[in-house]
């Protein structure tokens, strides 16, 4: 991706069209491209050269967005980090990838003097005062660096941990891999509205500043996910699609608002990083009919999204879609081996978009890399028309007396029940059967359940060893960073 030369050409050929609208100011794509030459000549003037670590941490604003590209357009390597990330779990990522350099906002618990202590290559911390300063200078002209594909531009971690940091390492090629799947599989252009609010220390985020710069669209950004704010958005800009996590639509549809917000500007909607519920994903639907519905599928690993729902296969709402042309795919036993359409297997990929493995840790990587194969620990199954459908991950797959239960099948089951808001199903230790299924959920306002009705529920809907043994009832289900459910937490502080 040509990041200097796409922000040039948008901003002669439409200078004075909104790139961004955050907090309902407009930004321009001359702006944009300004304020991004602005702070990549900031950070040559540290010395920076190709190859150098920068660290983002930030909420979603447009500074994040001119930081990203700022480092694309001078071949450096991105460190995206999570806002949520403790202190020590910052100091844990910056040391690893060696940053030179972090653009950060102060937050409560967060000492930028402890850092710099701590931390022998962070030559400097660039925070809101100072960015504000430099984006005020006159315009300034891009740095002119001859950038390859194979040249490294950005380190995602894909979680934030105190412990052993697993750093997955992009080429510069990479950053074309989730525009070119749009283009292939969806509806979008330079006059789209899109509307972001997932982080943009994810692939969920990152995409939306991708189709800035490939196609031209017009960006609404949102902070976070605020459910009212969200319809709001789509109302009042008229915004034509946007990428949301299961869970969120369980909150907008719980919104007795709802039915009352113009949602006819909507030509596609997106379900992305989990097991999605078609029943809910329909129920939503009843108030954008005009929508197109996108599922899809990606991982940090693959450069994503790689397979999405098309258009109109709305017999197959069940599934993540068909691969990318130049992305392939296989459903693969323990050994390997590709097995028969219909079958339950691993999803193993390769391709381009794969990434170029773990950063300083080529064990992990040959873990995950076998035979050119990345082994994405996702269970699936594959159609005969090459749809392909997520039963969960491998380690979700519950044993149940040596028979094998999926915990997305039971959690499909559950959210159907008309009093179920979210659900979370994970394998727990049983003396009897070696392990059963436990069901954690949270119920739609003003409702109440018991076991014992939602177990007589369970009968119509799962053969008898399926059914959850345990049923626990919470106010909310935990959530990470990205909106999804948090099913490690469940499991280490519930369990």
């Amino acid at each position: 991706m040509n990041v200097v030369g796409q922000l040039e050409k948008w901003a002669k050929k439409f200078g004075h069209k909104a790139a961004i609208i955050f907090r309902d100011q407009e930004i321009t794509y001359r702006k944009l491209r300004d304020n991004t030459f602005k702070l990549s000549n900031k950070l040559t003037q540290l010395g920076l050269k190709k190859g150098d670590c920068v660290a983002i941490y930030l909420p979603n604003n447009p500074e994040y967005i001119y930081s990203y590209l700022a480092i694309f357009s001078l071949g450096l390597i991105a460190v995206p980090l999570d806002f949520m990330l403790t202190e020590d779990e910052l100091r844990t990522c910056l040391n690893h990838c060696e940053a030179q350099v972090l653009i950060a906002q102060a937050k409560e618990g967060v000492s930028v003097e402890n850092l710099i202590r701590a931390l022998p290559s962070l030559k400097k911390i660039i925070l809101p005062q100072e960015l504000t300063r430099i984006l005020s200078k006159k315009s300034a002209s891009a740095s002119r660096v001859k950038i390859s594909a194979k040249d490294h531009c950005m380190i995602v971690y894909s979680s934030g941990t105190t412990g052993r940091p697993k750093g997955i390492l992009w080429n510069y090629r990479h950053l074309d891999s989730g525009p070119k799947t749009f283009a292939h599989f969806v509806e979008v252009n330079k006059d789209f509205t899109l509307l972001c609010c997932l982080p943009f220390s994810h692939g969920g985020g990152l995409v939306f500043i991708q189709s800035l710069v490939a196609f031209g669209i017009t960006l609404v950004l949102m902070e976070r996910f605020i459910p009212l704010d969200f319809l709001k958005n789509i109302q009042k800009y008229k915004v034509n699609g946007y990428f949301l996590v299961p869970s969120m639509y369980y909150v907008l549809l719980s919104l007795k608002e709802l039915p009352s917000f113009d949602l006819s500007s909507l030509k596609w909607i997106n379900c992305f990083g989990a097991s999605s519920s078609v029943h809910a994903i329909k129920r939503f639907r009843k108030f954008c009919p005009q929508a197109a519905y996108h599922h899809g599928w990606g991982m940090m690993e693959t450069a994503p999204p790689n397979i999405i729902l098309p258009a109109g296969a709305d017999d197959k709402m069940e599934s993540i879609g068909k691969a990318a042309p130049w992305f392939e795919v296989r459903i693969a036993d323990e050994k390997d081996r590709e097995i028969r359409r219909g079958e339950v297997g691993q999803l193993i990929v390769r391709g381009w978009p794969v990434m170029e493995g773990y950063y300083k840790d080529p064990k992990l990587t040959q873990q995950v890399m076998k035979n050119g194969w990345l082994h994405t620990g996702d269970l699936a199954k594959m159609d005969k028309e090459d749809f392909i459908y997520i039963l969960g991950r491998v380690s979700e797959r519950i044993k149940v007396g040596g028979l094998l239960v999926y915990a997305s099948e039971v959690e499909s089951a559950l959210l159907k029940h008309p009093r179920i808001k979210e659900v979370a199903v994970v394998g727990v230790a049983d003396k009897l059967r070696g392990e059963v299924p436990r069901a954690f959920m949270a119920l739609k306002n003003g409702n109440s359940l018991d076991s014992r009705e939602l177990r007589y529920f369970c009968r119509r809907h799962l053969a008898h060893f399926k059914i959850p043994r345990y049923f626990e009832f919470m106010p909310a289900l935990p959530k990470n960073s990205t909106g999804k459910i948090d099913k490690e937490k469940l499991k280490s502080e519930f369990i």
